[in-house]
């Protein structure tokens, strides 16, 4: 039966700060140390699990006689190392999502300077809309005196 009724879907999610608090007595540059290794860590098991799955299923795609029972074995182990690859898939999607999240977020190095350039920008700007205005306001005046003489 076709509805008008929106299905959810699965959109990814951003851990930002969910598992990782600062410890007393540890320093900011240690605290983030330890979150680019949870980080790394993450990465490269998931990675791992895409390589090994992949690995399996070259694997099991091997021509040769095979009976109705190994053939139903290895469509069984196909299916579920593509699904434990599509986990993987997503977790990495998820990670990449956060740190995208903590880039947009957390960048002040960057947004500072974009800041300073703007500001650098405008002061020039004004400078030279003065130097202008200052020329301009001579020019008027020299008329106005040659005129008058």
């Amino acid at each position: 039966m076709d509805t008008d009724v929106s299905r959810p879907s699965a959109l990814p999610t951003a851990n930002l700060s969910r598992s990782y608090s600062t410890q007393q007595g540890q320093s900011s540059t240690e605290y983030l140390d330890t979150v680019q290794e949870q980080w790394n860590q993450k990465v490269d098991a998931d990675v791992d699990v895409l390589v090994e799955g992949m690995v399996d299923l070259v694997n099991l795609a091997s021509i040769g006689n095979k009976d109705k029972f190994i053939v139903a074995q290895e469509a069984f182990l196909t299916q579920l190392r593509a699904e434990s690859m599509v986990r993987a898939a997503h977790s990495l999607l998820s990670v990449v999502h956060s740190m995208k999240l903590l880039l947009l977020l957390s960048d002040e190095a960057q947004l500072t300077h974009r800041r300073d350039a703007e500001m650098a920008a405008v002061q020039e700007e004004k400078a030279a809309t003065k130097a202008k205005v200052a020329k301009l306001l001579d020019e008027l005046l020299q008329n106005q005196s040659s005129s008058s003489a």
